[in-house]
């Protein structure tokens, strides 16, 4: 995973496609990457290790809460 600065997928996405981005604070964020893993079976192992370990750094974010 990367920072908002240094990802390569952001800079992958078009002018004019839509994302959507979920924050560490959030409650739903791990939850939702578990999701994305699991429709995502096809996936590279690094990339589907690398939304796992995502998935756990947020749910030890010291900041959880609604998301905004």
């Amino acid at each position: 995973m990367a920072t908002k600065m240094a990802s390569t997928t952001l800079q992958k996405a078009g002018d004019d496609e839509e994302i959507f981005v979920l924050r560490a604070q959030d409650v739903s964020s791990p939850k939702l990457v578990m999701l994305w893993i699991a429709d995502n079976l096809h996936a590279s192992d690094e990339k589907l290790r690398d939304a796992f370990e995502c998935a756990l750094r947020m749910r030890k974010h010291p900041t959880r809460k609604a998301a905004d």
